[in-house]
């Protein structure tokens, strides 16, 4: 009889023990991320050059601020829709001051009646021990009727008024609560463009970085050249007015400040928060964003451009700047770079306004 016993043999130990399979995963692992790095033909994957890293950073740059911009009209619909509803509460409350006094007064009315046994003043009249005074007290008693029919409508108005502001009190709230979404959006939008240029700006030497936080502007300023004429070389044209020439000034002095998105200062800026302060140093109120702010004034061509003069860029309207003279203006560029004078034309330019 043949006796099988292969079920019971000791099985065959693997090639590769559990330690040494772990090895094997382990470098197998690496060696795919390894090759993550290389081209399709095995070659290192080429490091970007400075050039391209600055085109790349510009272009988040540019986005950022865009998303900046609806960011910060975002923001002032809110605050807009939050102070229409303090607003309205606050009327709301005083209206039910109102019909808590008027419910009042209808509530002695009603004791009274009760008190006086329910009846009809004009019944009890009839019923009077004193006949003469009936039609003296008829039309007594008619005023008063007229006056309790006037207090319960207008308590019934009153009721209806209040129901109304809390009708647009829940609209109000709903806006808020968009607008404040929108603002989370806009923020994460925000942040993820600057932090994707924060890790491209980090594969730089510190020389690199500082070749694109110039961004290519032709006279840099510092803030020393706030002793300078404040409306450009001699000879060139003068500010259109005063308020525009205190706008120059302001921009002059915060030549320097760092660029900080949803900013209006004063000691940090985005591009139209310095526009915003520059010119509301001088007395005028200019709205928030760029899309906004181009449209607050008289438009006028780059020809006929004057210190003070705001200019805009990009398709999109999402940079402004202060002309100063010369070609130049006065703007917040982005996070890699502080508050500065740049060339007008080192951006897409797609209009001017002259503030008035």
């Amino acid at each position: 009889m043949t006796v099988h016993v292969a079920a019971h043999r000791k099985p065959r130990r693997h090639p590769l023990g559990g330690g040494t399979a772990r090895t094997a995963v382990t470098i197998a692992l690496a060696g795919a991320a390894t090759a993550a790095v290389f081209d399709g033909t095995g070659q290192a994957a080429p490091r970007p050059t400075p050039a391209q890293v600055r085109a790349k950073v510009n272009k988040l740059y540019q986005e950022a601020e865009a998303a900046t911009e609806k960011y910060n009209g975002a923001k002032e619909k809110a605050g807009a829709a939050e102070r229409r509803l303090r607003t309205l509460a606050d009327e709301a409350a005083r209206r039910q001051e109102r019909l808590n006094s008027a419910r009042d007064a209808l509530g002695s009315i009603a004791a009274a009646q009760y008190r006086a046994g329910g009846l009809d003043p004009t019944v009890r009249l009839m019923l009077s021990a004193d006949p003469r005074h009936y039609l003296e007290g008829a039309e007594l008693a008619e005023r008063a009727g007229s006056r309790q029919s006037a207090a319960v409508a207008g308590v019934r108005r009153q009721v209806r008024e209040i129901e109304q502001l809390r009708g647009d009190a829940r609209v109000e709230l709903a806006s808020l609560k968009d607008r404040q979404a929108e603002l989370r959006l806009r923020k994460r939008t925000i942040n993820g463009k600057l932090d994707e240029a924060r890790r491209l700006l980090s594969q730089l030497s510190p020389g690199e970085r500082a070749a694109i936080g110039e961004g290519g502007d032709a006279g840099h300023a510092s803030r020393s050249d706030g002793a300078r004429d404040p409306l450009g070389v001699p000879g060139q044209a003068e500010a259109p007015d005063s308020r525009a020439a205190a706008a120059v000034s302001y921009a002059y002095a915060k030549l320097g400040s760092p660029y900080v998105w949803g900013a209006t200062g004063p000691d940090a800026f985005d591009c139209s928060g310095l526009v915003q302060a520059a010119y509301r140093s001088a007395g005028v109120s200019l709205p928030r964003t760029t899309y906004a702010q181009i449209g607050a004034g008289r438009r006028v061509s780059r020809s006929e451009l004057l210190p003070g003069d705001l200019v805009f860029f990009y398709s999109g309207v999402s940079h402004v700047g202060i002309y100063i003279g010369g070609g130049r203006m006065i703007h917040a560029p982005n996070p890699s770079a502080p508050v500065r004078v740049a060339p007008i034309d080192q951006m897409p330019f797609a209009g001017a306004t002259r503030v008035v």
